[in-house]
């Protein structure tokens, strides 16, 4: 049975506290500067549907053939949540650099009162506590400086992925010639993949000692296939999906992502259709509504519903292919890879 939301968050406060007493016993802050980082730890880290670090606790139960002990549980949970952690700080930068205005149904952090540009210090704060936590409950593990690593890795790939995403695509101006498929699949592989689908197996492989070569290239092999999968429906839902039923309005369009669906239609474009793109595209000024609708009847007119659809099935046919491949002798199972596909396939949201 898939971990509950509920439960995985009760064990959050136990890690504040362990964060508390870091700063305000070990480091004896001021009272004030362990406030800021707590209220910083709940708005941007509590509040999201936390797959990544419920994926933890599924994938290690999944690899144990069995429920979780108290303490197995717990120690689960802390990676999930160092995952989450992780998380948090890549969307309070995210969110300055792209000027959001909300997340998870509130003000972005750096809009929130008097926060403002404190954010980019508070962003990194976010990091550092997962290797606060990692000490305090895994320095006895064997494979600590694996786990160390590995989210040191983790997190510059997602660094290099947001530097290649705003190199590609620059605030200031838009340049339809920076776009192409394989830029776009070097910006999800880094931004997404990695982060979003290897991380959280990776590190229950190494918490169950199971992180032999094999293992974890397959399951990369897998992962990062699965994370191009979830990023393009990300896209395609963007565009296509019900806002009613997605719960918010996609907003590719104006934004000038790089988007799958934009670099579809960079390929299959005639001239008239190109000049449809470079006048529309990534425009956000008085007329942004007409701008997307043209941007939308393009799509149409060039059928990248169904060019999706048709990419969909060969994908999930592809996917599953790598999955029946894997070499379950050195403690690795398939049904890992079922499950995270399973969460994934058809998603209307």
């Amino acid at each position: 049975m898939p971990a509950s939301l509920k439960k995985f968050e009760a064990v959050f406060p136990a890690l504040v506290e362990d964060l508390r007493k870091q700063c305000c016993e070990q480091y004896q802050l001021p009272i004030e500067v362990w406030q800021w980082f707590e209220k910083s730890l709940v708005h941007n880290t509590m509040g999201g549907k936390c797959n990544r670090g419920l994926s933890v606790i599924d994938t290690i139960q999944l690899l144990l053939g069995r429920d979780l002990t108290k303490e197995e549980y717990f120690q689960s949970a802390t990676l999930g949540w160092m995952i989450e952690l992780l998380q948090g700080m890549m969307l309070v930068l995210d969110d300055i650099m792209d000027v959001s205005e909300t997340r998870r149904g509130q003000p972005c952090w750096y809009r929130m009162p008097e926060v403002g540009m404190t954010a980019v210090n508070d962003g990194p704060m976010l990091e550092s506590a997962i290797y606060v936590l990692l000490r305090k409950y895994f320095r006895n593990h064997p494979a600590y400086i694996d786990m160390l690593e590995l989210i040191h890795e983790v997190t510059l790939q997602v660094e290099l992925g947001q530097c290649c995403d705003m190199l590609t695509v620059p605030s200031d101006q838009v340049n339809l010639d920076n776009f192409n498929l394989e830029r776009y699949t070097q910006i999800m592989t880094y931004k997404t993949s990695y982060y979003s689908f290897y991380l959280s197996v990776a590190l229950s492989l190494l918490y169950t000692s199971r992180a032999t070569p094999l293992n974890l290239s397959q399951a990369k092999d897998i992962l990062t296939s699965m994370g191009e999968y979830f990023q393009i429906q990300d896209d395609y839902l963007d565009n296509f999906a019900d806002p009613m039923v997605l719960g918010k309005i996609g907003t590719d369009i104006q934004d000038n992502k790089c988007s799958w669906l934009v670099n579809q239609a960079l390929k299959r474009c005639t001239p008239e259709q190109r000049k449809v793109l470079e006048e529309n595209y990534g425009r956000k000024h008085s007329k942004v509504e007409e701008y997307v609708t043209k941007i939308k009847e393009l799509y149409d007119q060039m059928g990248l519903e169904r060019a999706y659809l048709e990419y969909d099935e060969r994908k999930v046919v592809e996917i599953r292919s790598r999955i029946e491949e894997v070499d379950e002798s050195q403690g690795l199972k398939k049904n890992v890879f079922e499950e995270f596909l399973k969460k994934i396939y058809k998603r209307s949201k």
